[in-house]
């Protein structure tokens, strides 16, 4: 591990100005990511600035939505009573995602910059282009099982591995920033970027920018929501698919509105715009849904590992949004 220094930071202004003054300088949250980077020698700050002094309230917001910091740790999150009644999906993502411990040091804003858990990419000895620009991607000939197949590129074709974050792209959350140029607020899903010919530029972060917040909008048909992961095992996996959905339908059985995001299957938390438009109008049953998951994997590739990827989507999501409309019906 190479040597850094450690600083704790009392606010978000005093972290930006002390990774400012630190050349190579790393926002640490619990560490549950970075520092098994560190220990791979994958990620090698000079510096750490510790913020875990950020917010850790979660409020209501200005616009009857709400507020979630930086700092608030995993556990927290989960089982806050207005999460769990308003946005139960997001309750239900954090809860699948990662054992009890992981979720008691986890924060919000490091769960949204955690790294792919590709194989290729921890093992120094294989080519990667997220951890070495321009080498190649030893993952598209390897074993890739776990791997995209939605917005992947000749240059990488690893996952996201979070599941609070497809949670938040189905809400349309906003990320609240803040760095040496000033505050802004960026849309989740403009947040994480697809590999294209980048892929070690992951996010939208500026030099020096940390996130400081969360904002959910005020969305009624959060409240009826699930979340839906599949994996190879029942204790703590990373998704091979993972379905977040929240549908409303109308007293004439017509959907309204719905929010759909997959996990599992791309570089980034996926929104599926195509399946949401794709019901909008239409009788909530069984063709319809089924119809809505066709329309998402228009554009879907399989490789030769993970092809059953677009099987489990195809029956995945019409399963999930069964279930949601019979509670509606109910």
């Amino acid at each position: 591990m190479t040597p850094f220094t450690y600083a704790r930071a009392q606010d978000a202004g005093d972290a930006i100005r002390q990774a400012a003054a630190k050349a190579g300088a790393s926002y640490l949250g619990g560490g549950t990511n970075l520092v098994d980077l560190m220990r791979e020698t994958i990620a090698r700050p000079a510096a750490l600035v510790d913020v875990t002094g950020l917010s850790r309230t979660i409020e209501p917001g200005d616009d009857g939505g709400l507020l979630i910091g930086a700092a608030v740790r995993n556990t927290q999150l989960a089982a806050d009573p207005t999460v769990r009644t308003r946005y139960p999906m997001l309750s239900r993502a954090i809860l699948a995602g990662a054992s009890a411990q992981i979720r008691n040091m986890a924060t919000v804003g490091g769960n949204i910059l955690q790294r792919t858990r590709c194989a290729y990419f921890y093992d120094d000895a294989a080519r990667c282009n997220k951890r070495t620009p321009g080498v190649g991607c030893d993952a598209i000939d390897g074993f890739h099982r776990y791997h995209a197949i939605l917005g992947a590129s000749p240059a990488c074709i690893a996952t996201h591995p979070s599941d609070m974050c497809v949670a938040l792209a189905a809400f349309d959350a906003t990320l609240l920033l803040d760095g040496p140029e000033g505050e802004r607020a960026v849309a989740f899903n403009d947040f994480h970027r697809l590999p294209g010919d980048r892929p070690d530029i992951e996010t939208g972060l500026r030099p020096g920018e940390l996130i400081v917040a969360v904002a959910l909008p005020p969305l009624p048909l959060a409240a009826r929501s699930t979340y839906r992961k599949i994996r190879d095992r029942a204790s703590y996996a990373f998704a091979l698919v993972s379905i977040a959905a929240a549908i409303d339908i109308d007293e004439g059985g017509i959907v309204r509105d719905a929010r759909i995001a997959l996990g599992g299957v791309a570089h980034k938390p996926w929104r599926a715009w195509r399946a949401e438009a794709a019901l909008r109008g239409k009788v909530a049953n069984e063709e319809a849904f089924a119809a809505a998951a066709e329309a998402e994997l228009a554009d879907a590739t399989g490789l030769r590992d993970n092809g059953f990827k677009l099987t489990l989507v195809a029956r995945g999501l019409p399963a999930v949004l069964g279930e949601l409309a019979a509670g509606e019906r109910a």
